[in-house]
C-alpha cells in the first residue's frame, strides 16, 4: 500500500478519536497515531556536532555561561539557520556566538578569517545559496545582507547602499534570477537583482491577501514559488515567481495542524511544506494545498526531540536539517518513502 494511503487510514482514525474530545489542546491518542506515521516516514540520521561530543560540550558550555559568564566557541550556542550539503556537512549561522560555523564530517570550525578579524554579527537570521555558490545571509540588527564567498574565505556586504529594515528571511529565485528578502520591520518582501539592486516590493501590513504582520522566513521551491511565514497572522502565504498571490493557509492555535510560533519553512521534492514551530518543539508537514499531513518531534534533548527549534533546510536528496536552537545542535533527518 502507498505510504500516503496508509497515512490517510491512520489520519481518519485519529480524526474520529480527536472529534470525541471537544478541546483545543492536542489529543494524546491522535498525536500518538500521527507520531507512528511520522516515525515511519521521517528517520533521524545525524546530529551536528556528534551526539557524544555535543552532550559533553553542552554541559561544559552551560557551566561556563552560568558561573563565569563565558561561552565555548568550539561548539554551537544558538544555531538559527543553515545551508546543508550532505547529512554531515553544512554551514551554520549561530546567533548565540554571532558567527558562522562550517561543519564537515560532523566537525565544527569557525573560518579562520572570522576568528582573526573577530567579526561579530549580532542577529543572524536567514541564509540562501546563489548559483555561483556564494551564500547570502541577513543580520536583522545591522539591517544588512552579507555575501559569503564561494571559497569561504571572505564576507562582504552585498550592497552597501541598500536600505533595509529588519531583514530576516532570504531566498534566491532561480526562475528570474532574483533575491527575495523579508523585511520584518516593514511587513513586506523586497525583491532584488543578483547584485542587490532594488527591483520591487510585495505587501504591506494587514490581514488580507499579500498583506503581512511581522513576516519572517521565506523559502522558494524549484517551481519558483515563494512560501512566506506570516508569523503574527499565524499563516503561510504562497506567491508565484512574479510575486502574484496564489494561496494561504494556517491559523493560530495550540492543537495539531495549527500554528503557535512558526519559524523556518521549506519544501521537499514532493511539494510537501515543512513548518518548524518553536512552541510545539517540532515540525509539522502540510501538502501543497495546506492540508495537514503529519508531524515529528517533541520537547526534549534526545535524538528526534527539540527545544525551541527555528531554522530548516531541505537539500536535493530530501535530507531535512533542523536548527535545534536551544539544544545547541543541528539534527538531520531523511524521508523513507518514494511516490
Amino acid at each position: 500500500m502507498h505510504p500516503y494511503k496508509i497515512h490517510r487510514f491512520f489520519l481518519i482514525t485519529g480524526l474520529i478519536l480527536f472529534s470525541q474530545t471537544k478541546v483545543q489542546s492536542q489529543d494524546t491518542t491522535y498525536v500518538d497515531i500521527l507520531d507512528f506515521y511520522a516515525t515511519n516516514t521521517v528517520s533521524w540520521i545525524n546530529q551536528i556536532p556528534a551526539l557524544k561530543e555535543n552532550v559533553k560540550k553542552t554541559k561544559k558550555g552551560w557551566f561556563k555561561r552560568l558561573l563565569l559568564g563565558k561561552s565555548d566557541i568550539t561548539t554551537l550556542q544558538k544555531p538559527v539557520g543553515l545551508i546543508g550539503f550532505d547529512h554531515e556537512d553544512c554551514i551554520i549561522f549561530d546567533q548565540g556566538h554571532g558567527t558562522i560555523f562550517m561543519a564537515e564530517d560532523n566537525k565544527l570550525e569557525i573560518p579562520k578569517f572570522l576568528r582573526k578579524d573577530e567579526t561579530y554579527y549580532p542577529s543572524l537570521v536567514g541564509a540562501c545559496m546563489l548559483p555561483d555558490e556564494r551564500i547570502l545571509f541577513t543580520d536583522s540588527k545591522l539591517n544588512k545582507i552579507f555575501s559569503f564567498s564561494a571559497d569561504r574565505k571572505e564576507v562582504t556586504e552585498l550592497n552597501s547602499n541598500l536600505q533595509l529594515t529588519q531583514p530576516t528571511g532570504i531566498a534566491f529565485n532561480k526562475h528570474n534570477n532574483q533575491i527575495w528578502v523579508v523585511e520584518t520591520g516593514l511587513h513586506r518582501i523586497t525583491i532584488l537583482d543578483p547584485f542587490g539592486q532594488f527591483y520591487k516590493t510585495i505587501g504591506t501590513r494587514g490581514k488580507g491577501k499579500a498583506e503581512f504582520n511581522y513576516p519572517t522566513s521565506i523559502w522558494i521551491d524549484h517551481n519558483g514559488w515563494a512560501y512566506v511565514v506570516d508569523a503574527l497572522n499565524y499563516r503561510i502565504q504562497i506567491f508565484d515567481d512574479q510575486g502574484r498571490f496564489i494561496s494561504m493557509f494556517g491559523q493560530n492555535g495550540n492543537g495539531t495542524g495549527f500554528l503557535a510560533s512558526p519559524k523556518g519553512i521549506a519544501t521537499d521534492s514532493y511539494g510537501h511544506i515543512y513548518i518548524v514551530d518553536a512552541l510545539f518543539h517540532g515540525v509539522q508537514i502540510f501538502d501543497a494545498k495546506g492540508n495537514y499531513l503529519y508531524q515529528f518531534g517533541k520537547q526534549g534533548s534526545d535524538p528526534r526531540e527539540f527545544w525551541m527549534p527555528s531554522g530548516i533546510f531541505i537539500d536535493a536528496k530530501d535530507h531535512i536539517y533542523i536548527a535545534d536552537s536551544y539544544n545547541n545542535r543541528i539534527q538531520v533527518f531523511e524521508l523513507n518513502y518514494s511516490p
